[in-house]
């Protein structure tokens, strides 16, 4: 089964998940139209690599989508974003 990522806006995290089970997460605050990424963790013993890549690049679609912003105070969702530039367009000044 190909895992899923889901926006829990009642919990303030995406989830990556393989059926029941949360592999990993993307806690953030939302600030209107912008999502300030706090934390990320993924499951050490989930048995997949890549897992963070496809939850980052997932909420950040997510986000786009939405037609919002983001402020990347979690250093996983930062250096994610350094990586693949052309994410960039989405990071909000971070006195927002």
């Amino acid at each position: 089964m190909e895992p899923t990522v889901t926006d829990v806006p009642e919990s303030d995290r995406f989830e990556i998940r393989d059926g029941e089970r949360v592999l990993g997460l993307a806690a953030y605050e939302r600030r209107g139209e912008t999502v300030v990424f706090t934390h990320t963790e993924v499951d050490p013993d989930a048995g997949q690599s890549g897992l963070g890549s496809t939850l980052v690049r997932a909420a950040l679609d997510e986000v786009r989508s939405r037609g919002g912003s983001v402020v990347p105070r979690c250093s996983f969702v930062a250096g994610w974003i350094e990586r693949h530039p052309d994410y960039a367009d989405l990071v909000a000044d971070p006195e927002r």
